[in-house]
């Protein structure tokens, strides 16, 4: 090989590496642009996801919309503001007995098993009237929903009628559907529906369903339990009588037997002075 093809080989073997070390760092600038920009996206994306993360948790439930609404529709058979005065009874009837309870309360459940239908009899006969007072503080305490689901769903049975309102109050607490207070059925409202089909008022009642389903009378809910709230009872069930509590003989506690409350409303029922 003489010398100068020998100098031509070397130079262009020479420039053959130099133009493939340019493409190599040509490559390697491209490749790490990539990385910066890949991770310049998903820096952002997760930006973007913690800020919609932040604000779903910042945006206030359906319940705590219907807790702030202005406008609220309340059911039939209803007065007072917001309609949150439930009164169950021959208008004739002197006397009015306030209950307030707890959809999701056992104590509730087990008085009306147990006296639900002698005071049923007794505001049939026209002995008393009944106010309702609705509670929800039982889903505050397990961070459930089924004490104000519930109570929008008498909503919907009181809008039927007032029967309709009772028949299904004494479904929701009977035996048969009543659920253990740690487990929250009442939020659903199939199983509300489910209740209300051994009500004949409310089974296939398209009415009822309708506003069960599309929370017609949520906002009247909350509006009840804010009427709870400010009565001063701190338990349920509680009864009510011109003002006094009425307690079973001797105690300080809720007749819970029907010879209890027997003698407890008579006397209640006789005495005209308001405490």
């Amino acid at each position: 090989m003489s010398a100068r093809n020998s100098k031509t080989n070397k130079a262009a073997a020479r420039e053959r590496i130099r133009l493939e070390r340019e493409q190599q760092a040509k490559k390697e600038r491209t490749r790490r642009q990539l990385i910066v920009a890949g991770s310049t996206v998903a820096v952002l994306a997760l930006a973007a996801g913690i800020g919609y993360g932040v604000m779903q948790a910042n945006k206030p439930d359906s319940w705590e919309s219907a807790k702030d609404a202005e406008t609220v529709t309340a059911p039939k058979n209803t007065s007072g503001e917001n309609g949150t005065t439930v009164v169950i009874g021959k208008p004739a009837a002197k006397k009015t007995l306030e209950v307030y309870e707890d959809s999701r309360c056992p104590a509730c459940a087990s008085f009306e098993q147990a006296v639900g239908a002698t005071m049923k009899q007794d505001v049939a006969a026209g002995k008393y009237k009944v106010q309702y007072v609705g509670a929800t503080f039982i889903d505050n305490g397990t961070r459930g929903e089924g004490s104000k689901n519930a109570l929008s769903a008498l909503g919907a049975a009181l809008d039927v009628s007032p029967e309709a309102f009772s028949d299904f109050k004494a479904a929701l607490y009977s035996k048969e559907f009543f659920p253990k207070e740690s487990k929250d059925d009442f939020a659903k409202d199939s199983y509300l529906l489910k209740v209300a089909d051994s009500v004949p008022a409310l089974k296939d009642n398209a009415a009822f369903e309708k506003n069960v389903k599309e929370g017609t009378f949520d906002a009247w809910a909350m509006k009840m339990s804010a009427a709870f709230d400010k009565s001063g009872v701190k338990g349920t069930p509680t009864l009510k009588m011109d003002g006094k509590k009425i307690n079973a003989a001797g105690s300080d506690s809720t007749p819970m037997t029907v010879a209890e409350y027997r003698t407890a409303v008579d006397k209640a029922l006789k005495s005209d002075t308001a405490s």
